[in-house]
């Protein structure tokens, strides 16, 4: 594209180009590996929103952290961070995950850009793991 003045302009990247970019930069996990992760100390992060997990329930032992609220609670140097959940120090495996695996591959880079660098996501998110037929804790009534 050129402008009138003459001067080349970029195409806009578009959230399909920015969405393989930082999946090239992320190793992501299958269920599966995001399982066995969890079970050897990995902290499963649940961004979904409330009515999602409403609806379709949770994954066990699994904290819940808000997506808009994210980075400052898992920032173990900000002071808004949460230690309860286990965001104490920037080595801590962390495996984000939102309802279908779109969400949380932003998440998870953007936790990476803020020095938490084991921060990766659950491919295919929620949907994937109960696909898999992996534990699902009932939506409460």
């Amino acid at each position: 594209m050129v402008e009138k003045t003459g001067k080349a302009v970029a195409r806009p990247r578009g959230i399909d180009d920015v969405l393989e970019a930082v999946r090239m930069r992320l190793h992501r996990l299958d269920p599966h590996e995001a399982s066995s992760a969890a079970d050897k100390g990995a902290l499963l992060v649940d961004i979904r929103y409330a009515a999602l997990r409403d609806r379709d329930g949770t994954i066990p032992g699994a904290v819940v952290v808000e997506r808009n609220e994210l980075e400052w609670r898992m920032d173990p140097q900000c002071e808004f961070r949460s230690p309860e959940i286990g965001a104490t120090d920037f080595d801590r495996r962390i495996v984000v995950f939102c309802n279908e695996g779109y969400a949380s591959s932003l998440a998870a880079q953007s936790l990476q850009d803020i020095g938490l660098r084991n921060a990766t996501d659950l491919d295919g998110g929620f949907q994937a793991w109960r696909a898999a037929g992996l534990p699902v804790e009932p939506p409460t009534e």
